[in-house]
């Protein structure tokens, strides 16, 4: 497949997404119009108003938590289409993944060293 014949797909691809948005939405919109209703507008929780204020706030030590598990879903994320590559690019492909993986474990490092690892 040359690089036309990608661009002409990749086209293809955004056109049947936009067109399947708009069929979605045209949808929606001929089924009737929406209700306004008060109660849609208030915080609840399971049927019960909720007592608490809606914006709430979160410690700063989940900060922590939150990027050690972005770093290794990232991981997991490039790994399955490395996997696939793994075998036609052979040691380039197994180097490269090297320094991507010691980047991270740099990173799970410094979380360790700040501990975010720590149990509180």
């Amino acid at each position: 497949m040359n690089a036309t014949q990608q661009y002409v797909l990749l086209l293809g691809l955004a056109l049947g997404t936009v067109g399947v948005v708009l069929c979605l939405y045209g949808l929606a919109r001929s089924m009737g119009p929406t209700l306004r209703e008060p109660g849609k507008d208030v915080p609840a929780s399971a049927g019960v108003l909720s007592r608490d204020p809606v914006w709430g706030r979160y410690h700063a030590r989940y900060y922590g938590y939150a990027l050690l598990f972005l770093a290794f879903d990232m991981e997991m994320a490039y790994m399955y289409p490395w996997a696939v590559v793994y075998k036609q690019e052979g040691l380039v492909a197994l180097l490269d993944m090297g320094v991507f993986l010691a980047i991270l474990f740099l990173g799970l490092l410094y979380g360790w060293s700040q501990g975010a690892l720590r149990r509180q």
